[in-house]
């Protein structure tokens, strides 16, 4: 099993970069472990103390479900990946089955930035885009997707994204193999990746 990384910061690109290796790789070859499955559970606290909890910080990640569960998955098994609600600030009890695949992609904002889960990445990858873009398209998804005004968006920005970004998901930029500046619109850089999973797939099915 091959497992990428990719990391960036919220509105960077991720996601389109995601789906042009998925688009570009044989179906069900892929399966995408989302870093924000694996925010810790709040139930416990009244809603509006989880609406505080700053959720752009390594601490707000149970990152030991998501480092056992990435090891099962290479190790053969099945996992049943939690799902999380921003509406609630809660874990769900649904859960989705996720199968072995020969790619698997751990996708978030901070992916980088936890040492073991860095250590069974193959390829890390950082996706890099300036802040005003990163802005405007986190305002467009909160409106519409989170049910946030755009007020409220950029008074986040400036209180915990805009700190979060430079304290933490900036640095983890070096620990990338490859850095993938203006997104999912960098056409050469998302080919070159694409090129070098399918390369590997192949020489691993060969040495079978």
């Amino acid at each position: 099993m091959l497992i990428i990384g990719i990391a960036g910061g919220t509105g960077s690109g991720k996601t389109t970069v995601v789906d042009r290796i998925i688009q570009a790789l044989p179906p069900g070859e892929v399966n995408v472990l989302p870093q924000d499955s694996y925010y810790k559970d709040l139930s416990y606290l009244p809603l509006e103390e989880r609406q505080k909890i700053n959720f752009d910080e390594p601490q707000s990640i149970e990152w030991s479900l998501l480092v056992q569960q990435l090891a099962r998955l290479n190790d053969g098994e099945t996992i049943e990946m939690p799902t999380y609600s921003y509406l609630t600030c809660t874990r769900q009890k649904e859960t989705i089955t996720v199968e072995p695949r020969d790619v698997v992609i751990v996708e978030g904002i901070l992916v980088l930035c936890d040492p073991v889960l860095r250590d069974m990445m193959d390829i890390k990858c950082f996706v890099d885009a300036d802040a005003d873009e990163r802005l405007i398209r986190v305002i467009s998804r909160d409106c519409i997707e989170r049910g946030r005004t755009p007020q409220m968006v950029i008074d986040r920005y400036e209180r915990v994204l805009k700190p979060m970004h430079c304290q933490y998901i900036e640095p983890s930029k070096r620990f990338a193999d490859l850095i993938i500046p203006q997104g999912g619109t960098n056409k050469v850089a998302i080919g070159l990746l694409t090129d070098f999973i399918e390369a590997r797939l192949r020489r691993a099915k060969a040495c079978k």
